[in-house]
């Protein structure tokens, strides 16, 4: 018994260490059968060779439906303080655009983070446990930002506290840095499942937000970890080995501010050699941030 109850040990580990973060049954579950709402009968009871009309549970035939389920069936925002239930896959383009108008519409980073609560564009909403929007100071003079929670952060719900985060930690506490003076955000809000990579369409739905979350915060400095964020906000090409250690211009929206480029903590603690190039960036930073 003892030696079953210890494979059954190593078997959960194993699967923990692979990114397994749910259980299925043997047979598939439908759970967005009751998402869409459904049409009444015509007057006069239920149509020609159709059987009689199942409502959703607490809806009388004929109701309309109800404040949550109207959010539904907007095209991307949920209705405030609706329940949340997965929304059928947006068009990418539509997707995009409903992004940037909503993003456009934030005056302040608590409008923001309301509209990433409710925008319904991007599908790792439905599979992450919640938001992760932001940690730190947001009157910081630098700003971080990353590709996308982990497993640790979607349980947190704040950005970098697994290794990677305390790594991050120390790393700034080198150059007389704290969470107090620093904004740590990521491009991607919701952790992918599995800690799988953001696909281009989820990156690129999720860009208008951290654009605006970058503008609304007022940093001086940007510092993009790892190659997904810089590519991603810096409009590049090249491979993190070449643009690390190097200055960019960044265009927020309503001003130009200085960008560099480093090391992701996560791509450190894989290859530790690499920490004394990302301790050359962090100088810089320091430099940067004396002057």
């Amino acid at each position: 018994m003892n030696s079953d109850r210890q494979h059954a040990r190593e078997l959960l580990a194993f699967y923990l260490d692979a990114g397994v973060d749910a259980l299925v049954r043997e047979e598939p579950v439908d759970r967005f059968a009751d998402a869409a709402p459904e049409a009444p009968p015509p007057a006069g009871g239920k149509r020609d060779g159709e059987a009689a009309q199942t409502w959703p549970r607490g809806q009388a035939a004929g109701a309309e439906p109800s404040a949550d389920r109207v959010g539904r069936a907007g095209p991307h925002l949920s209705a405030p303080g609706a329940t949340r239930v997965p929304a059928a896959p947006a068009a990418p383009e539509a997707a995009i655009m409903a992004a940037r108008e909503a993003a456009r519409a934030a005056n302040n980073l608590d409008e923001l983070r309301a509209l990433l609560e409710r925008f319904e564009g991007c599908m790792l909403r439905a599979t992450a446990t919640q938001l992760v929007f932001a940690d730190g100071n947001p009157q910081a003079r630098v700003m971080f930002v990353g590709e996308a929670p982990g497993r640790d952060e979607d349980i947190a719900g704040l950005p970098f506290v697994g290794r990677s985060g305390k790594l991050l930690d120390r790393m700034m506490a080198a150059i007389g840095l704290d969470r107090r003076g620093a904004y740590i955000a990521n491009v991607v809000p919701w952790r992918p499942p599995g800690n799988r990579t953001p696909t281009p369409q989820e990156t690129a739905i999720c860009l208008p937000f951290i654009r605006r979350q970058i503008d609304l915060a007022g940093a001086e400095i940007l510092v993009c970890l790892g190659q997904p964020s810089t590519q991603t906000l810096l409009q590049t090409r090249e491979g993190i080995t070449r643009t690390r250690g190097r200055w960019f211009k960044f265009d927020t929206g309503s001003r130009e501010i200085r960008a560099l480029a480093t090391y992701h903590p996560a791509f450190l603690l894989r290859s530790p050699l690499q920490k004394r190039l990302a301790w050359r960036d962090f100088l810089a930073l320091k430099k940067a941030l004396a002057s």
